[in-house]
């Protein structure tokens, strides 16, 4: 049984190695992505002005008064101090080609006193300049920036769904095959002194039992965050209670057709304002946005500077139809059933925030180690089957010749 897994390990390891390298090395980057994006980009992101800030909505009106092509979709509403306001927008459906006007940004950044605009960028575009990388290397990271096509947007995140599949069940059997002695599985945890192999073997072996608990949480969060709709939700509702939220409910439309809201901003703004204060909820609001493939308003309150909320949960959310203005539900982060809670901590998980700067620190540390597991793993590959000396002989061949031969 163990040479059976020893293949299985072997061959998955083979399949994933590369994305896991791009992911860990990624990950390890994008856990201070809001803190690098803004040292890189402080164009964007500073401003020095002083007064009174610009209403939000009217500034929103403004964008969609420069561009009619696009749409806002989401509105900060709350100013930090020195900071500028980051707007986001979708282009709208040409109404001659029947498809999304190519427009090239997505984001939008003012002055909130001014109302200058201080630039436009497309979040996530494949793109490795100062504006773009940290977004690029985001997006990297979840989908390999694998585009779309037939109508879909999610080819990049299903593929790497896939992936984390393997990884999750990789996980077990590398346990498994760990230990080959089991009255000496203490020297499973051990890097020898020995050959350059031998120390790459045990770094690999060791370096993934002292770290076994971790790989598997970031390999489950990796599923959720990739395929919660599609297997993650089902699964966990098969077992326990999944409490839906308005976006289970409904059938997302494609890209080029989206719902054109009835209501306005405003209009929302106040209902929410109304709903919180009977529910007692102290939090301010603190952004608003539009989701037209499903007619959805959300409205999200958080404390200034808060926005990822305790413990990287997220913020309190209220929905509402943006066809009537109805009221759609809420979301409480750290409530619900044990199912909600299991689903609510993928992402605080994964991305290390559900333990503050120390996680989000130990995540990036993490990135690496995967990075490394899978060099390793390929190594002792190459090594095994004869073709780590070729490979070393192939990059001999290749570098350069010193000028003087001593």
């Amino acid at each position: 049984m163990r040479a059976i897994g020893v293949v299985i390990h072997r061959w998955a390891g083979l399949l994933t190695a590369l994305f896991l390298l791009v992911s860990g090395l990624t990950g390890a980057v994008i856990s201070w992505d809001h803190e690098i994006d803004e040292w890189l980009n402080d164009h964007l992101f500073d401003v020095s002005t002083t007064g009174r800030a610009i209403p939000y909505l009217e500034l929103a009106a403004r964008i969609e008064a420069a561009d009619q092509r696009v749409r806002v979709t989401n509105i900060p509403l709350q100013t930090e101090s020195g900071h500028s306001l980051l707007f986001g927008v979708q282009p709208r459906v040409d109404s001659q080609t029947e498809k999304l006007y190519k427009v090239g940004y997505n984001q939008v950044f003012l002055d909130p006193v001014t109302g200058k605009e201080l630039g436009r960028r497309e979040w996530g575009a494949v793109a490795v300049d100062r504006e773009h990388l940290m977004a690029f290397l985001y997006r990297l990271h979840y989908t390999l920036h694998i585009p779309n096509f037939a109508g879909q947007n999610r080819w990049g995140q299903w593929f790497m769904g896939g992936v984390a599949i393997i990884w999750l069940l990789d996980c077990f059997v590398a346990l498994a095959i760990s230990f080959p002695d089991w009255q000496r599985w203490r020297r499973s945890f051990v890097v020898r002194h020995g050959s350059r192999y031998q120390l790459n073997f045990d770094f690999h072996r060791a370096g993934g039992l002292w770290t076994w608990g971790i790989l598997l949480i970031l390999a489950v969060s990796a599923v959720y965050l990739n395929l919660a709709r599609e297997i993650v939700r089902p699964a966990v509702a098969a077992v326990t209670t999944v409490t839906p939220n308005p976006f289970d409910l409904r059938k997302q439309r494609p890209l080029n057709q989206p719902i054109e809201p009835t209501i306005d901003y405003g209009t929302v703004i106040t209902k929410a304002e109304r709903e919180a204060k009977q529910k007692g909820w102290r939090e301010p609001i603190g952004g608003v946005s539009y989701n037209a493939r499903y007619g959805i308003y959300q409205v999200r309150f958080f404390q200034p500077e808060n926005d990822h909320g305790s413990g990287g949960f997220g913020v309190r959310r209220l929905y509402f139809d943006g066809s009537d203005g109805a009221y759609l539900g809420e979301h409480i982060p750290g409530s619900g059933t044990a199912g909600d809670i299991f689903l609510q901590l993928q992402f605080p998980l994964h991305s290390g925030r559900i333990a503050g700067i120390p996680g989000r620190i130990f995540i990036s540390l993490m990135g690496l180690v995967v990075a490394g597991l899978s060099v390793t793993g390929v190594v002792i590959w190459l090594k095994r089957h004869g073709r780590l000396a070729i490979v070393s002989a192939a990059l001999s061949k290749t570098s350069p010749r010193p000028l003087v031969q001593r």
